[in-house]
Order: structure tokens, then C-alpha cells, then sequence
């Protein structure tokens, strides 16, 4: 397995876990995924952590599926599919049932994978620069796992409008349609975002939160589970599809796609 992928550090009873597959704009793949969800668990079972903050290095929080992944996947078969989809929904469960709280601190553009990562968070921070997006149906693939956690989020209508067009909007407009919690300066963001963990920290018990948490999970994705397979099954055939064989290799290939 690749090295140094995610970051991880401790202080003041908060766990920073940092992307840091810089070179390829910490795009998701399974190595990242895996890397990223056990130090999540790592930080879970920590005594000494009461808030979690999830950043990335470089420019890009993540821009998703990096080349490579996206080759592979059109070798994949059904079952090996299926299988990478269930770790992806292992990554955004682990961050949603978590008993710590999860700050998502989004410093560059959070596009496709990157932008589930983030939206699965419990506080999202973003710089106005940002730029979000679900861009898989321009690439003929399907946004399931996140439309999971985003119809929870904002409403049909916006939901609709930002899966089905795969256009990138900014976080002004992330922050208008209640994906994200706050947009704050490039300077001033790891300020403030520490600032709002070490709040955390200081004025609220670790089981009052955990526990709150659990409240608005419970009553606010009732149905979470069964949806999550469904769209794991959605995730796998899909990527057996032509449309998705034809927009992958338009994309690797940098052809446009005519659909």
C-alpha cells in the first residue's frame, strides 16, 4: 500500500486528518480511501480526541477519481465493483456514525468523490475559491452513495438541479442550498475552524455530542442503510455500462464527450 497518503495528528483533543496525495490533487482511490477511513476509526477510538477536522494539502481538497482508479474500474468486474463501492460507503459511514464531530475543512475545489467526502461531514468550512460539484453524469456514471446524504442536506429541487446538470457551483451557492456551514477567508480558515473545534471541545461534553449526533442521525436518515445498498448496487452496474465505458475513455483520452 502507498505511503503517506493521509496525514494524521493530535492536539488539543483534535485529531487533524489531512489528504495528502497532493500530486494527484488527493483524488480518490482505494489505497486513499482505506488509508483515510482507518485513521477516521483511529481517531474514533482515541479518548484524547473529542472533535475531528478532515482538511487536504495542496490546492485541491479533492477532485475526485484520479486516472488510474478510472482504468481500472473499466476492468473490474461485477463482484470487484461491488466490492469498491462498499468501501466508499464505508468511508462516508464511518465519518456519519462517528461519535466524534466531523469538521470538513475545504481549502480548494471539492469535485465529484471529493464533494461527497466533504458533504458527509457534520461542519463543512470552505474559502470563497472553492468549487463544488457532482459531476458524475457528465463521465456516464451515477452520484448514488452521496445522493444518499445529500437529499438529507437540501431539497429535491436542488438536489436535482446540481446531480442531474453535473455543473460546478460555487460555495456561496453550497452554503445557500445547506451543503456547507461556512465561508470563511483563505487567511482566516484554520483559524476559525480550529477556533469552532476548540469550542467544541471546551464548552460541551464528549457524550452530549456524541449523543446529539446520533439524535439528528437517527431521526434525519431513518432509511440510511437500505438506500446505502441500493446505491452500492446502483454504483457497480452502472460502471458496466456503455455510457459510462464511453465517457471514461472520452475523458482519459481528453476527447469531448458527444451524448
Amino acid at each position: 500500500m502507498a505511503e503517506h497518503l493521509v496525514l494524521y495528528e493530535v492536539k488539543d483533543r483534535i485529531a487533524t486528518i489531512t489528504l495528502n496525495r497532493v500530486e494527484k490533487r488527493n483524488a480518490l482511490n482505494p489505497d486513499l480511501v482505506e488509508q483515510l477511513t482507518n485513521n477516521l476509526l483511529i481517531a474514533e477510538e482515541d479518548n484524547d480526541v473529542k472533535v475531528i477536522i478532515l482538511k487536504a494539502n495542496g490546492a485541491v481538497f479533492s477532485a475526485g477519481a484520479d486516472l488510474a482508479y478510472l482504468q481500472q474500474l473499466q476492468q473490474n468486474s461485477y463482484e470487484e465493483n461491488l466490492a469498491d463501492s462498499n468501501q466508499l460507503k464505508k468511508l462516508f459511514t464511518t465519518i456519519c456514525y462517528s461519535p466524534k464531530i466531523v469538521i470538513a475543512q475545504v481549502e480548494g475545489h471539492a469535485i465529484a468523490g471529493g464533494c461527497g467526502l466533504a458533504t458527509v461531514c457534520d461542519i463543512i468550512f470552505a474559502v470563497p475559491e472553492a468549487n463544488f460539484g457532482y459531476t458524475e453524469v457528465k463521465l456516464g456514471f451515477v452520484p448514488a452513495i452521496v445522493s444518499c446524504f445529500l437529499l438529507r442536506k437540501t431539497s429535491e429541487t436542488i438536489a436535482k438541479k446540481i446531480l442531474l446538470t453535473g455543473e460546478l457551483f460555487s460555495a456561496e451557492q453550497a452554503l445557500a442550498y445547506n451543503l456547507i456551514t461556512f465561508v470563511t477567508k483563505a487567511e482566516e480558515i484554520n483559524q476559525k475552524t480550529n477556533e469552532f473545534a476548540l469550542s467544541l471541545c471546551n464548552n460541551a461534553s464528549s457524550n452530549s455530542l456524541m449523543i446529539t449526533k446520533q439524535l439528528i442521525n437517527q431521526t434525519t436518515y431513518t432509511l440510511l442503510e437500505k438506500t446505502l445498498d441500493m446505491a452500492v448496487q446502483i454504483n457497480a452496474r452502472v460502471r458496466e455500462s456503455d455510457d459510462f465505458k464511453k465517457g471514461v475513455a472520452s475523458f482519459l483520452n481528453k476527447e469531448k464527450i458527444n451524448w
